[in-house]
């Protein structure tokens, strides 16, 4: 079972990599990505928290080195991806567990990279409220087609939803 997980790990992070330069969209210092939260919301719920945290640090160290993404991708990719698989765990609804990465990444991830992250590593300050628009506006976008994503494999027959989730 654990091979299984790590093959799904390994092929998310793949798309989420292999996506990035062509849905990387510059707002000043960021760069938002809705492509790392359609990969965070499908990790939640196919791997759990832990695992969908993982998968976005490892795409975000790979966009970085790529000069695709920023040092802001990993409070906004991880903490969203996070609370996505714990929502997930604990309602069996998809739509709860994207709920999670919206409010994860949107809110909590550009609180972290204004107040945290750019100042300190970036040496740059950030407004907080364009930050918290830009995040959620990624976000958003990436979370839905996650869910899109999600209920296409469940109809196709790869996975089952949790009772909440159809």
């Amino acid at each position: 079972m654990e091979t299984r997980k790590v093959a799904r790990a390994v092929i998310l992070v793949a798309i989420g990599v292999a996506i990035s330069p062509f849905t990387s969209i510059p707002i000043g210092i960021a760069k938002i990505n809705p492509a790392q939260h359609f990969v965070n919301v499908v990790g939640a719920v196919l791997l759990g928290p832990w695992w969908a945290a993982g998968i976005a640090l490892v795409i975000g160290i790979l966009r970085n080195a790529l000069g695709t993404g920023t040092l802001l991708a990993f409070p906004g990719g991880m903490i969203g991806a996070f609370l996505a698989g714990w929502v997930y765990r604990y309602t069996q609804s998809v739509y709860f567990g994207a709920l999670g990465e919206v409010v994860g990444t949107g809110f909590l991830g550009a609180v972290a990279s204004a107040l945290i992250i750019a100042p300190v590593f970036m040496g740059k300050a950030m407004a907080l409220g364009a930050l918290i628009i830009a995040f959620s506006g990624s976000t958003l976008l990436g979370s839905i087609l996650g869910i899109l994503a999600l209920r296409l494999l469940d109809r196709a027959g790869f996975l089952t939803l949790g009772k909440n989730g159809a």
